[in-house]
């Protein structure tokens, strides 16, 4: 289930970056930032978050543990 939301997670944040609808608005953000500028802000915060929740969630642990075993082996060796 974690899985499965987190993929749907990915989705939806490569959706939201597909910001055509505020292409033509010239609004601004507390008066001075263009609202499309704010927007990209956001999206990079929410993407930095789900990539920490993907580390912390999805990492393969295995391979480095596999790896790890395997520079023991060779110290081991010489």
């Amino acid at each position: 289930m974690k899985r499965i939301l987190l993929v749907i997670a990915v989705v939806a944040l490569y959706i939201l970056h597909q910001d055509f609808w505020f292409w033509r608005r010239g609004h601004l953000v507390f008066g001075f930032l263009p609202i499309g500028l704010f927007y990209q802000g956001c999206f990079s915060i929410a993407a930095s978050l789900l990539m920490w929740l993907l580390v912390k969630q999805a990492w393969p642990v295995h391979l480095e543990q596999e790896i790890e075993h395997r520079e023991s082996e060779e110290d081991q060796r010489h």
